[in-house]
């Protein structure tokens, strides 16, 4: 996924943009990077974060930089920001989104008179130089800002660092956050609204859908209006954000809260103990507890003191690997209990179904599971929820491939499959529970989920569960 910060201060603003950047380490894997302009100009230092966390490699940084205008970011795949000298003058920019007609764009660039890009050692183009060089097809960074927002089929949100002040573009259907923040004398930007709040800012206002600012020290000038359809990711508030983050009015935890008491509403299961797997099942799994009455408990601890980051590793067999070992049981919660277990979501199936049969193992005599989601059926095309290249990756499209054959991929037998009411989706989940070898398998529904995040239901993605964007 990753994140980014920003800060225009009337001091130095690098103690700012260390601990806001920071604070957002949970969205990203591979790369950590600040830039800062001030008297002495351009500033930028970029590290790999995949064995050590952001703090540790940024602490010399911090010393040697200064600067009253900042953005840093945390990346889950390519090095940012970067710093980018063009008609416009020299500029620092940072992304979060994904591009999904990037080849399409890259030649249009090329016939436009661009003669190269530099290739990342996995042979892709940097995304965000991609993002820079449309910006730089325009006569103006508001124009170019506005331009790559329409050329980009995916989504992407934008920081630019000028020596004028901070522009901060949301994407154009809003499907990841921007939030302001404002103290005296600093007004900053920020993925998660949470970020600031340590550092003496108070929320200010969220940028809407395709909104561009930029802002200084002393204010905030909307460059570009927000546009009136919105579409933000429900799976923020499901997995992605951090508990103490609220997007659009709505906090993560209160959110996974309302997942949880939703989904025991219409459960009939009676387990000894409601579990959440840490910490991404733990919020909804509180809200189950408290709604059915049954006691909340924690047969699981998360290490952390040496894995931090649930992201780390990029590859997915060490991811699960590493997933596992973070995990440490507690016998005595575990032995002869019928449990109930709630985690955000289930995707490929392997962490889950691993974790079950060690519960077993454990003693455990039920093991009933509990998904916060509905089943995943569609990888994502907006955000990079996952670097899997094929959605046969997800456990749903292999189960539906099983049943259907060479239907399988037909939208009218898929979208049989995500609606909860039908024979086919009954199928699908037994075959899951099967498969992974639980007591019982039922996914929360998308209508209740929705309701849970308390916004209206047609300004959330949902395309992942059901194919709408």
């Amino acid at each position: 996924m990753g994140g980014f910060f920003a800060v225009a201060s009337k001091e130095d603003c690098v103690f700012d943009l260390f601990f806001g950047t920071d604070y957002h380490s949970h969205l990203g894997t591979r790369r950590g990077g600040m830039a800062v302009y001030g008297k002495d100009g351009y500033n930028r230092a970029i590290h790999n974060i995949e064995n050590s966390p952001f703090r540790t490699k940024f602490e010399k940084d911090v010393n040697e930089m200064s600067g009253w205008y900042g953005i840093g970011c945390i990346s889950d795949y390519e090095p940012q920001p970067l710093i980018v000298r063009s008609h416009h003058g020299t500029y620092a920019i940072s992304t979060v989104g994904k591009i999904n007609n990037a080849d399409e764009i890259v030649s249009q660039v090329f016939r436009s008179g661009n003669t190269h890009f530099l290739e990342m050692s996995g042979g892709d183009i940097n995304a965000t130089e991609l993002v820079a060089s449309i910006i730089n097809q325009k006569e103006n960074l508001v124009d170019g800002i506005r331009y790559a927002q329409e050329l980009i089929d995916g989504s992407m949100s934008i920081l630019l660092l000028t020596p004028k002040g901070v522009y901060a573009a949301r994407d154009r259907m809003g499907r990841t956050p921007v939030a302001l923040g404002k103290k005296d004398g600093s007004i900053c930007a920020a993925f998660e609204s949470f970020a600031y709040l340590n550092l003496g800012y108070k929320d200010y206002r969220e940028l809407g859908p395709g909104e561009v600012v930029v802002f200084t020290a002393d204010s905030v000038v909307t460059l570009v209006k927000p546009g009136s359809e919105m579409k933000i990711c429900t799976f923020l508030w499901v997995y992605y954000g951090y508990p103490s983050s609220s997007y659009e009015g709505i906090s993560v935890e209160r959110m996974r809260n309302n997942c949880g008491k939703l989904m025991a509403r219409r459960d009939n299961a009676r387990p000894d103990i409601v579990a959440g797997v840490p910490d991404s099942g733990t919020a909804h799994a509180v809200g189950y507890a408290n709604e059915s009455g049954i006691p909340f408990s924690r047969p699981f601890i998360k290490y952390t003191p040496t894995w931090p980051r649930s992201f780390m590793p990029t590859i997915q067999t060490k991811r699960n690997l590493i997933a596992k070992m973070k995990l440490i049981p507690v016998h005595d919660l575990i032995q002869g209990k019928k449990m109930l277990l709630i985690d955000d979501s289930i995707v490929r199936g392997t962490q889950l179904g691993e974790t079950t049969e060690f519960l077993y193992r454990s003693g455990a005599s039920e093991v009933h599971i509990r998904p916060a989601c509905p089943p995943i059926l569609y990888g994502c095309k907006y955000l990079n929820f996952s670097r899997s290249t094929s959605d046969m990756d997800l456990i749903t499209r292999r189960v539906i491939a099983r049943l259907e054959g060479d239907k399988a991929n037909d939208e009218e037998v898929l979208e049989r499959y995500a609606n909860p009411d039908t024979p086919e989706y009954a199928a699908m989940v037994e075959e899951i529970r099967r498969e992974l070898g639980f007591t019982s398998l039922s996914f929360n529904r998308l209508d209740d989920m929705m309701e849970a995040v308390e916004i209206d239901p047609k300004k959330l993605c949902t395309y992942c569960w059901n194919g709408k964007a």
